[in-house]
């Protein structure tokens, strides 16, 4: 496939300055926040974890179908929250630690949800009880009993997204389906007007118009007026396992993409094969393919994702390299389908 000039996430893996040569954005999701915060701590260990030791490998070739790539452009082109839905394992969350590390926007802040998490928790958190506690120790000791708010202050992985960035941040907003049913609907806001407000300190802007406040990168950022708004909305990509409906509302703030399965068709077999290079390299490859080849082979509709192929390849070339037989019994105990469709070797 010839990449279209217009994309900026070619799906290469081949880190380059694309995003700088995005056109300005719509009127309508054109954002001015200051002062502008400098750039992002480096990619991390997180996101090597998921990409392998060779990221370009493991995004290269067949990793990404045309369609997705279509999608994922338009997102940034539009700056838009991707919703990606697909079966586990099937590269929704690697998506955000891909577009990172072959755009250079830096670390990846990482939201997972679960059934009691809460639009606050992902903007920032504020530790009331431990300033007051502070506060009475110096008033005991005869201290200055004042003290600055923002050290109890921090902001959360969507807060710091939205600080007003030169260039965008990546968020991913993991397993949203996992939720309440109230948070879909409480992150509208923040989503469509890249900005919130923090209460404690609107209170104190009389007296203290910028505060100083962590954020998930454990770096310090200027808040004035209790007010945080984006410069470059951040890339957003929300994950799901397709376990839930959405309502409208969120539904058509964001632009949608279904990942396949591994097994569905070519795209999905390069994209394993990408995968495993990634982290394995060439060494063993013939014998890495032919796990691969049996990994593709369960029954249709067999649930199997592929952090077993991945533990499966680890695990026998650690353990039986060079026996055969006993790779391939080890290899499909390990794989066995997540589902309990399929028996197991006897």
């Amino acid at each position: 496939m010839t990449t279209p000039d217009w994309f900026v996430f070619r799906g290469t893996g081949e880190p380059h300055d694309g995003v700088d040569r995005l056109p300005e954005p719509p009127p309508w999701r054109d954002f001015d926040g200051s002062p502008v915060v400098s750039g992002p701590p480096d990619l991390g260990a997180e996101s090597t974890r998921r990409l392998g030791s060779d990221a370009a490998m493991g995004s290269a070739g067949l990793a990404w179908r045309p369609a997705e790539l279509e999608m994922i452009n338009a997102a940034l082109y539009l700056r838009r929250p991707l919703l990606v839905t697909g079966e586990p394992g099937s590269g929704k969350s690697t998506l955000a630690h891909a577009l990172a590390h072959e755009l250079g926007l830096g670390r990846v802040l990482h939201w997972p949800v679960v059934s009691r998490t809460t639009l606050r928790e992902g903007l920032y958190s504020y530790d009331a009880i431990a300033r007051l506690q502070d506060m009475q120790l110096a008033r005991e000791g005869g201290e200055d009993h004042t003290r600055d708010i923002g050290r109890y202050l921090r902001l959360g992985p969507l807060g710091t997204a939205l600080l007003p960035y030169e260039k965008p941040r990546v968020l991913l907003v993991d397993e949203l389906d996992k939720s309440d049913i109230d948070l879909p609907n409480d992150l509208l806001n923040a989503l469509e007007e890249g900005e919130f407000t923090i209460p404690e300190l609107q209170r104190l802007q009389a007296v203290q118009e910028t505060v100083e406040v962590d954020t998930d990168d454990d770096t310090r950022a200027e808040v004035t007026k209790g007010k945080i708004r984006c410069r470059a909305f951040p890339v957003v990509v929300m994950t799901s396992n397709g376990e839930r409906d959405f309502p409208v509302p969120l539904l058509r703030r964001c632009l949608r993409l279904e990942l396949s399965s591994p097994k569905d068709d070519e795209w999905g077999t390069g994209r394993l094969r990408s995968m495993v290079r990634a982290h394995f390299g060439e060494d063993d490859a013939e014998a890495n393919d032919a796990l691969i080849r049996q990994f593709l082979q369960s029954r249709p509709g067999a649930l199997r994702t592929a952090d077993q192929l991945l533990n499966a390849i680890y695990l026998t070339q650690e353990t039986v390299r060079g026996n055969e037989s006993d790779r391939q019994r080890l290899a499909e105990l390990l794989m066995r389908p997540l589902d309990h469709g399929e028996p197991g070797p006897s």
